[in-house]
């Protein structure tokens, strides 16, 4: 599922963190780097349920699934094997 965290890792990078030599770790929280604020969590809902083709629920809106790009790989894992 490395392709997960990579688009994701992309998606961050090219539309939330500046500077060339940026890097995001796979289990950096979002919200302690501050790569992400409210708004930038929607859309990196958007980006997932557009991308995976998965419906995130409300109550799934939880850091434990999105605030790093591991929560994110087993969140869209969860959701892949489920459907």
């Amino acid at each position: 599922m490395e392709d997960i965290k990579n688009s994701v890792r992309q998606f961050l990078l090219d539309d939330f963190v500046m500077g060339a030599n940026a890097k995001i770790a796979d289990d950096v929280s979002f919200m302690k780097a501050h790569i992400l604020d409210s708004t930038g969590f929607i859309e990196l809902i958007m980006f997932i349920e557009e991308t995976y083709h998965v419906k995130v629920e409300d109550d799934e809106m939880l850091p434990e699934n999105f605030d790093s790009l591991l929560n994110i790989e087993a969140y869209v894992g969860r959701k892949k094997a489920a459907a």
